[in-house]
């Protein structure tokens, strides 16, 4: 028995990004954020994703990273074009070229164990939601609410509030928005009274990030800490991997350190295109300089 601290699911992307300033193809998907931010900060980790048997050239990215990975075969690799229309690039079009086969609890490896499985979804229907309860049953469960709330439409792709969230949040330990997301879901613009509602949905701790940066709601106390980026050239990922980051370094960490050392990784991240390269020696610097300085 294979054993983890956190077992990242979902579909690779082979993504098209289009800024004001360029063009650029990449292997992408929030498995892919993920995996790798938790990777380079020392978590025990292994990835699962699923693609045609075409793209398997995608799974080069998982070796280049050192990340353990697992692989199920589908019928169409996820493919998605994202267009920023702003420099901050939170303004974008989401369009959907291909969508992969939904995940079951089948494709789970027989042979591993995991403390947390996390879902990193892209497009709502690649985790159905029976699948949120036999694993909760098995561990933890972490859970962006992108992969619920954000509808194919036959290309381009809406966000749509989730009809089951009073159903499913209960069995989520760990729970992920971004300030639309948040609004979408509870009818509240405040990120911290949005996150406050979620927890007492029954999700234990609660994300919510935004352009500013990071908030982490958990036992009636609010933690905030401010992204501190040069530059958003390498935006894409961000709340995957500000989500992965805090949910591994969680497992040591009290919620306010990982919200902490979350926000400062995410930060760095920004900077540079492509999954976190850095690493824990990095952020626990940047810490010092821009929070604690």
């Amino acid at each position: 028995m294979k054993r983890y601290d956190t077992l990242i699911i979902g579909h690779v992307s082979k993504d098209e990004n289009i800024t004001p300033e360029d063009r650029e193809l990449s292997i992408g998907g929030a498995v892919v954020y993920s995996s790798v931010a938790a990777k380079r900060i020392g978590a025990n980790i292994a990835a699962l994703t699923k693609l045609n048997a075409d793209d398997v050239s995608a799974l080069d990215v998982f070796t280049k990273y050192e990340v353990p990975y697992y692989y199920r075969e589908s019928k169409q690799t996820t493919s998605i074009r994202n267009t920023y229309f702003s420099a901050d690039r939170e303004r974008r079009k989401c369009e959907a070229i291909s969508v992969a086969d939904p995940f079951v609890i089948e494709d789970i490896p027989e042979d591993v164990k995991a403390d947390c499985y996390y879902l990193g979804g892209l497009i709502k229907g690649e985790f159905p939601e029976p699948l949120i309860v036999d694993l909760a049953a098995r561990g933890k469960i972490a859970v962006d609410a992108q992969g619920f709330l954000r509808v194919n439409e036959g290309g381009p792709m809406a966000f749509k509030d989730w009809d089951r969230k009073r159903e499913m949040i209960p069995h989520i330990t760990y729970f992920k928005t971004d300030a639309a997301e948040a609004e979408i879901l509870t009818g509240e613009k405040d990120c911290e009274k949005a996150a406050r509602i979620l927890n007492g949905w029954g999700a234990d701790e609660v994300m919510v990030t935004s352009s500013p940066g990071a908030l982490v709601f958990v036992d009636g106390q609010a933690y905030t800490f401010p992204f501190t980026s040069r530059n958003l050239s390498g935006r894409t990922g961000r709340g995957d991997t500000c989500f992965s980051t805090y949910c591994n370094w969680r497992i040591d960490h009290s919620p306010e350190e990982a919200c902490c050392f979350a926000a400062a990784l995410t930060s760095l991240k920004m900077e540079t295109p492509g999954p976190f390269s850095g690493s824990a020696a990095d952020v626990k610097a940047a810490i010092e300089e821009q929070y604690r300085g």
